[in-house]
């Protein structure tokens, strides 16, 4: 994850769609991912003290002190009935993050998702009492849309934190594909054309999630973010993110939104 706010999101947040009483429990959610990955991106704070701040919002989960947004996440989990398991996996791909995360390959890419993007899918589900049957295919859209993201922020990922969230094995293999430049080589468009095959093939694993959801709202929501998913990875084909912020348009979203919501009535 990287650190923005919900009106740079691509896709819905706790949108209208999910049934209202619920909705706070996600902004929470939210609000307290928001603010740990804020930490573990900060370019003005050390390591190690990024460690501790991320220690302390791990410490708030349990006793209530500490980070307010960590304090707000505790009182939610108290209020619905949740563990904590979501929120402390996340904060283990921020500390990630924090120590300088590399991603050897593919395998690990998924694995890194593992922590920093699938329990947000695996809340949800658990907030809306899904089966888990679910789990499979929600773990593969959430993997989508955290490697989205990272095509997307590459360029600025490593010009701000020297990071890379790309399988070293295929950059290698590629040879000049710096993300250093302000245009993509193309050998780099080469690597990101291979992670954009391998978002498709997850949200082709996605495609089942809609139907197996009881809650129309979760339903319906996971049906507009996998066209929106779709519709994200077609305009990061067709543009260099290195030297565009490639984002999805209100056209995209409209449409997106309408595929959406067509998909999750006929399921």
């Amino acid at each position: 994850m990287t650190g923005k706010g919900a009106p740079d999101e691509n896709f819905p947040v706790g949108s209208w769609l999910i049934a209202r009483p619920l909705r706070p429990h996600i902004h929470a959610f939210y609000r307290f991912a928001r603010a740990a990955d804020d930490v573990a991106d900060d370019p003005t704070l050390s390591a190690q003290i990024r460690l501790e701040r991320l220690a302390a919002f791990a410490t708030a989960l349990g006793d209530g002190a500490g980070p307010p947004q960590a304090h707000a996440m505790a009182r939610s989990l108290a209020r619905s009935g949740l563990p904590p398991d979501f929120c402390l996996d996340l904060l283990e791909a921020f500390r990630r993050d924090a120590a300088g995360a590399i991603m050897a390959d593919w395998d690990a890419l998924l694995e890194y998702c593992r922590y920093s993007a699938v329990p947000v899918g695996r809340y949800l589900l658990a907030l809306h009492g899904e089966a888990a049957a679910a789990i499979p295919a929600c773990d593969a859209l959430c993997s989508a849309l955290q490697i989205l993201n990272h095509i997307q922020d590459c360029g600025a990922d490593y010009r701000r934190l020297r990071r890379i969230y790309l399988p070293a094995d295929w950059l290698a293999a590629a040879g000049s594909a710096s993300l250093g430049q302000r245009t993509c080589s193309p050998a780099l468009r080469l690597v990101l054309d291979r992670c954009l095959e391998g978002c498709q093939t997850l949200l082709d694993r996605a495609a089942a999630l809609p139907g197996q959801l009881r809650r129309p709202g979760l339903k319906a929501e996971a049906a507009v973010t996998i066209a929106l998913a779709r519709r994200l990875c077609g305009r990061l084909a067709r543009t260099d993110p290195l030297a565009h912020k490639v984002r999805l348009t209100k056209i995209d979203k409209l449409g997106g939104l309408l595929v959406g919501l067509t998909l999750a009535m006929r399921g």
